[in-house]
């Protein structure tokens, strides 16, 4: 009995030091933290949203393109909505577009910018003219909202561009015409619109289809399509009304390859009232037609413009200027004089001519120079053709260089310069081996003594060349090279020029350029030619 009651005695004591060690078990228990949690990875671009349009009744899908740095920052940002062509969606701009790689690929150059991608389905992002589908009415009062209220943006209109290319081409330009309380911006690439007569002479299916469905005069022909409604939406009417919302100091950038079917025609007349107007814009043309290999190059510029307009920082004038390289020594350059006239020249020869004995191509230079920067003007064009020889973007030629301050040379001085150099030079003695180029009077001249050339010379390129007004070309034997800064004096003429060489199948490039002429606008457009160049000389 003893021994019962010390077991006993021993299992009660036993008993609280269980239960404390249980107790310190559970609290240990309770105390250990849960696991880590892996936080969700940052998606910058945020494909397949959607919100629920009142308006029009159905789910409005988009994407959208976020800074790098958008997750790790509390900053706002200005917007970019982009747009994209008819038959096309949201997904474009990025899986065509590669709209991340170009924004990162210039983010050196351009402030950081949230990007907004929606559907616009064929509408030409306007209302329709029936108000069956008020899709503009959508974007401003609902899209814009719905972005600004889910991303942290800059909610005034100075912040807020629009770029879209060929049916949103037109958007990018439509928007903030009629909607400048909204967006500042519009870059407008590839603009798919026509002008009246083009409208009144497209197939009946694609009229109804493509036009008459949005604007009216479905089923119509001739100026029946030229509706009430169509003409409040076409830039070509509202740009010449006085006090109309276009007016409002937006910022336009144009830009449409000079391959362009049926679009280059509006799209540089467009131009061309825009700069009777004195409507402030920038335009640009470049070698390419309506496709992403052309809007992939107009991307780096079209950028930095949006950057530079939602800073309100004024767009430069005039791009940088182009590196000439170093003079040409003297020891290469002949000073000739014409057989029986008061004509001179001079001949800058390649930098292996006086080591070798081959035939070389013939670049034949009409030059407009400054009368007090004389010889600068024709040492840096020389410098600057040579350099382009020496890294191999043109063939090693002969720069023939005739100084024109009157129009004094003759077709048949041009063909006796090109017999005497033959005779006194290592040429290629083929039309197929030498162009003539020319700029401003020189150019003009260059232009009118082609035609009676055509025997010895195969190509002419024109720079900021004073054209007549009716400027044409009809031989498919030549090649012409248009080049025109968007401030020239001369873009109806060079317009002129241009519809005249496409309606006649003569060989062209056409180009026009940032800035206003000067000679060094002429030494950048030369420098830009010598892709051309290079296939027209043909060493």
């Amino acid at each position: 009995m003893k021994n019962s009651n010390r077991g006993l005695q021993r299992f009660i004591f036993l008993i609280p030091a269980f239960i404390i060690m249980m107790l310190g078990l559970t609290c240990c228990e309770r105390e250990t933290p849960p696991p880590p949690v892996d936080p969700e990875p940052f998606v910058r671009l945020l494909k397949e949203q959607s919100f629920k349009s009142h308006i029009l009744n159905r789910d409005i899908s988009y994407a959208v393109l976020l800074p790098k740095d958008y997750d790790s920052l509390s900053e706002s940002y200005p917007v970019v909505y982009l747009l994209h062509g008819y038959g096309d969606n949201e997904a474009a701009w990025y899986n065509y577009g590669l709209i991340t790689y170009y924004v990162d690929a210039n983010a050196a150059q351009t402030v950081p910018m949230i990007y907004v991608m929606p559907a616009g389905f064929n509408t030409y992002w306007v209302n329709k003219y029936n108000g069956n589908f008020p899709y503009m009415d959508m974007f401003v009062n609902e899209l814009v909202p719905v972005i600004d209220s889910v991303f942290r943006t800059v909610r005034d209109p100075q912040h807020r561009a629009v770029m879209g290319y060929s049916m949103g081409g037109y958007g990018a330009l439509i928007l903030p015409a009629k909607n400048p309380g909204v967006f500042k911006t519009g870059v407008v690439l590839s603009m798919s619109y026509r002008t009246d007569q083009q409208y009144m002479d497209e197939p009946q299916e694609s009229w109804n289809s493509q036009w008459g469905s949005i604007f009216g005069g479905s089923g119509s022909s001739g100026t029946a399509r030229l509706t009430y409604y169509y003409k409040t939406n076409n830039p070509f009417y509202f740009f010449k009304n006085p006090g109309d919302p276009a007016l409002n100091g937006q910022n336009y950038y144009f830009d449409c390859g000079d391959d362009e079917e049926s679009l280059s025609e509006p799209n540089n007349l467009l131009h061309n009232l825009l700069r009777d107007l004195n409507i402030r814009h920038e335009y640009r043309v470049k070698n390419g037609g309506h496709s992403w290999d052309y809007w992939h190059k107009a991307l780096p510029e079209a950028l930095k413009y949006i950057s530079s307009a939602v800073q309100n920082i004024p767009y430069a004038d005039n791009p940088a200027p182009t590196d000439y390289g170093t003079a040409v020594p003297a020891d290469r350059i002949f000073d000739e004089r014409l057989e029986g006239s008061e004509i001179t020249f001079s001949v800058t020869v390649p930098s292996a001519y006086l080591a070798d004995t081959n035939h070389y191509a013939v670049i034949l230079v009409l030059h407009d120079r400054n009368a007090a920067s004389q010889q600068e003007e024709s040492t840096n064009m020389t410098s600057l053709l040579n350099l382009n020889m020496n890294s191999s973007k043109m063939p090693a030629s002969l720069i023939v260089e005739i100084p024109v301050q009157t129009e004094a040379v003759t077709a048949a001085d041009i063909q006796q310069i090109i017999g005497q150099l033959r005779a006194r030079y290592r040429t290629i003695e083929n039309r197929e081996h030498t162009i003539l180029l020319g700029n401003k009077q020189a150019g003009l001249l260059a232009y009118e003594l082609i035609p009676e050339c055509s025997e010895l010379i195969n190509a002419c390129l024109l720079f900021d060349a004073n054209l007549p007004a009716d400027a044409a070309a009809t031989d498919p034997g030549l090649s012409y090279y248009l080049d025109i800064c968007d401030e020239g004096i001369n873009y109806k003429s060079y317009h002129s020029l241009y519809m005249s060489l496409r309606s006649n199948q003569v060989n062209y490039e056409y180009r026009v350029r940032q800035g206003t002429p000067s000679h060094e606008s002429f030494l950048t457009g030369l420098n830009e030619s010598a892709a051309f160049m290079k296939d027209h000389l043909k060493n």
